[in-house]
């Protein structure tokens, strides 16, 4: 296999998703890190969105996070999806489902209106509401861990920090979502797949705005 180069940002949750299947997967591998705030001209030049993950395969890169960590399962053995064709679409579909939700979670970091972000913090509640009565076991479909529940790993981790603000405790905090969001933070390609440190500098980032989110973080 080809050495495989994966430039990131820590902690980026689209980063952490071909992490997950790198380790999940025993796949070698070579990672650098790049400051997004202050991109590097080589980074631009080989990013055509200028956004990470990027994967190096020799001379080709590889860009959007799905497209990898699909890419990695297809040239390793012991697919991450279901073999059921409808499953796995299925699977794929709540993949789909996770990354507009991400999205909503960043605009958190940016709303300065009190009565915006309650409005984002119901929104995100409906969606969570949606997933749980989606989830079948310990994971998504089961007990056996696939693609969808490492994509929704790196959704549920911003919780670690964001359950400790009393009005977003009850947003995760449902029905077998709590038991599903404990078997993936116990697992090991999860835990290793952000740094150490992941809710500190979370916290710090949210600091670094002028966010309505920024003050409740400063309350816990």
């Amino acid at each position: 296999m080809s050495e495989l180069h994966l430039i990131s940002y820590e902690l980026c949750p689209y980063v952490q998703r071909a992490v997950i299947v790198l380790l999940e997967k025993n796949i070698p591998f070579k990672r650098s890190n790049v400051d997004l705030a202050n991109k590097p001209d080589w980074f631009l030049k080989i990013s055509p969105l200028g956004r990470v993950p990027l994967l190096q395969v020799e001379d080709t890169i590889l860009f959007e996070s799905q497209v990898i960590a699909e890419y990695l399962d297809e040239i390793t053995n012991d697919s991450m999806h279901p073999k059921d064709a409808l499953e796995r679409a299925k699977h794929r579909s709540w993949i789909e489902f996770a990354s507009g939700l991400l999205m909503v979670i960043y605009q958190l970091y940016n709303i300065k209106d009190e009565a915006i972000f309650n409005d984002k913090c119901d929104e995100l509640r409906r969606k969570f509401k949606l997933i749980e009565a989606e989830v079948k076991g310990s994971y998504f479909a089961g007990e056996d861990f696939h693609m969808v529940d490492a994509v929704w790993a790196t959704v549920l981790r911003y919780f670690d920090l964001l359950d400790e603000i009393k009005s977003l405790k009850n947003i995760v905090n449902i029905g077998k979502i709590t038991k599903w969001r404990q078997v993936l933070s116990a697992r090991e390609s999860v835990r290793n797949a952000a740094p150490a440190d992941f809710n500190d500098q979370f916290r710090e980032r949210i600091h670094a705005g002028d966010s309505y989110l920024a003050k409740l973080v400063d309350d816990i």
